[in-house]
């Protein structure tokens, strides 16, 4: 690739990363909020890199103030009206046929995602990401502190779905509690689920997990909403057997949160 090229590659992916992760929340589509500090490096490095290629390539040669003199064999060439000869890649590229002088098609491809990240973002994941895996399963869990008196009790969607399953006291029995997801519809079946999407590293190992809603009505896909409600029963309480699913009294329409990749409690 020539050197314009080079120069103008590593300033468009240097102002990309910056745009998604100094300037704007792009970045938090694909990546955990502690990567930032490392796209935002990695973006000044490439707008650093691309400023000293193009000022290298301004410097003139011999900038040393000293002419470079011929050697002995050009000003023998030269006298003798020869010209010099090929190398024999010159000869095996003429033969057959290749310029290497210019961009392989290929190299084009490069400034896709460089432009991407500066004018077309890809969408976040949502409910049709989620729409099509299985629910992440909780981490096993023996002991769980008692729940605060406050009602509803403020809880995360893995604390939920572990309390209905694994707590042998059935402490979340007949409690109200509040959950904040996105909506995933259900085709052909009863509810929706209440989702969140959770990154360990970024989007290539997102998992998601659901809680079943009952008695409301969905809102439209990717819609972020507070629940209000108590458990669904089924099964045994405390076992496996249990749904994670919630009979909803109030269901509320909220901005996305800060954190929206993480099964925190939201952070408006």
């Amino acid at each position: 690739m020539k050197r314009p090229l080079q120069v103008t590659l590593l300033v468009l992916s240097g102002l990309g990363l910056l745009h998604a992760s100094l300037f704007t929340d792009l970045s938090l589509r694909f990546v955990k909020e502690g990567m930032r500090p490392m796209l935002v490096a990695s973006g000044v490095l490439l707008l650093v890199l691309g400023v000293a290629e193009a000022w290298s390539h301004q410097k003139p040669a011999g900038e040393d103030g000293h002419d470079h003199e011929d050697t002995d064999a050009e000003r023998h060439a030269d006298a003798h009206g020869h010209d010099h000869e090929d190398t024999d890649a010159d000869r095996h590229a003429d033969a057959h046929g290749h310029d290497h002088s210019t961009v392989p098609r290929i190299a084009w491809l490069l400034f896709l995602p460089a432009l991407s990240l500066l004018f077309y973002a890809p969408p976040a994941l949502g409910a049709y990401t989620a729409a099509r895996e299985a629910p992440k399963a909780v981490t096993e869990q023996r002991y769980f502190d008692p729940l605060p008196a406050t009602s509803p009790v403020p809880l995360t969607l893995t604390q939920f779905t572990s309390r209905v399953q694994q707590d042998h006291k059935r402490d979340i029995g007949g409690r109200s509690v509040r959950m904040t997801g996105f909506v995933t519809p259900v085709k052909g079946a009863d509810g929706w689920y209440l989702t969140r999407i959770i990154f360990t590293c970024c989007a290539a190992d997102a998992q998601s997990v659901k809680v079943r809603i009952h008695g409301a009505t969905a809102l439209p896909a990717d819609t972020w909403v507070t629940v209000t409600g108590t458990w669904h029963p089924g099964g045994k309480l405390g076992t496996s057997s249990a749904p994670a699913a919630l009979d909803a009294r109030t269901v509320k329409k909220v901005a996305k949160p800060v954190n929206a990749y993480t099964d925190a409690l939201p952070l408006f």
